[in-house]
């Protein structure tokens, strides 16, 4: 157990909350919190920092590639901090370069697994059915003052029995099939290993995928990035999947080969899409992703939601608790 005061360094917007669950929760006083408001510390305090907490506030409108100045700053001070032990992160994923430098350096690294899973999920949840009950051909005909039912070649299929790959099986994917299976659609796991769960829901390794995709009605993935998962969806992959099938991703963009996934669209072998993330974030505003209109594009914001700042501070909070009784951290990435 630790017995010496830690030093945290913290966002200043949620510093006010973590103190006091820090304290009711955990009886945590001795923790120092060293707010930040834009603004680069001083070596002398830089050095005292044995522990940051990357919220979301901190990210702010930041991406993997173009970075906020005050998401720089905080980026730049966990690298110089010379007795930086261990940094959490608001999201699930961790493979932004900070991130994976500190990592490499023996840094501990832990994520917000878990947090995000029921708000992404909803939003997956939301893009199927808006993708197969053609929500932006309605969007698009109502600012056209168009009567345009949803007739003949129109008409949507049942949702009811197709077949989704899910590729991933983390809080998030597992939310997600739950909610399919409310839809009666039947689910099709892609994992590292084909384990079979209690539930016996079907699951294959990604060695495997290729044989499936010719029945795959639809293509979800909710994988980590690393580099079985890269490029997991290239132009093979796409050319191999059933005529008609369409894509979310709410993993990362670079799971997917994006020029080949805008040629399968534009032929029409993949029907539609549903884009939270792209290869490199923003998407550029020349993207033909912006105009097809069977593609929806988000702004890596399918986790976002008013809840989530006191979820992510709460498995935080956990973990500070693991740490100062030498405890394990949760959602380590290892």
């Amino acid at each position: 157990m630790a017995t010496q005061a830690l030093n945290v360094l913290i966002s200043a917007k949620v510093q006010a909350y973590v103190r006091e669950v820090a304290r009711s929760r955990y009886g945590l006083d001795q923790i120092h919190f060293i707010p930040y408001s834009g603004q680069r510390l001083d070596d002398q305090t830089l050095a005292q920092v044995d522990i940051a907490f990357v919220s979301r506030d901190i990210t702010g409108r930041s991406t993997k590639y173009v970075l906020d100045p005050a998401t720089d700053t905080f980026y730049r001070m966990m690298e110089q901090a010379p007795n930086l032990q261990w940094v959490h992160v608001h999201s699930a994923g961790v493979d932004r370069p900070v991130y994976v430098s500190l990592r490499d350096k023996g840094l501990k690294v832990t994520s917000s697994t878990g947090a995000l899973s029921g708000i992404v999920a909803e939003s997956v949840l939301a893009a199927v059915l808006a993708l197969n009950r053609r929500f932006r051909f309605l969007e698009q005909a109502q600012r056209d003052h168009i009567w345009a039912p949803l007739l003949d070649d129109l008409m949507p299929a049942d949702l009811q029995g197709q077949h989704v790959v899910l590729a991933g099986w983390g809080p998030i994917g597992q939310t997600i099939q739950r909610y399919l299976g409310m839809l009666g659609m039947r689910v099709t796991v892609l994992r590292n290993s084909a384990v079979t769960t209690p539930t016996d829901i079907p699951m294959i390794s990604y060695d495997a995928m290729h044989r499936i995709l010719p029945e795959t009605d639809w293509m979800i993935l909710a994988c980590p990035l690393t580099e079985t998962t890269r490029r997991l969806i290239d132009r093979k992959a796409l050319d191999a999947m059933k005529p008609g099938a369409c894509i979310v991703n709410v993993s990362r963009g670079e799971v997917i080969d994006e020029a080949a996934l805008i040629d399968a669209l534009r032929k029409g072998h993949i029907a539609g899409a549903y884009l939270d993330v792209v290869e490199k974030e923003p998407l550029e505003s020349d993207s033909p992703l912006w105009d097809m209109p069977s593609v929806i594009v988000s702004p890596h914001t399918a986790g976002h939601s008013i809840g989530n700042e006191a979820r992510v501070a709460d498995i935080f909070l956990e973990n500070l608790n693991n740490w100062v009784r030498g405890q394990p951290l949760r959602n380590l990435s290892r």
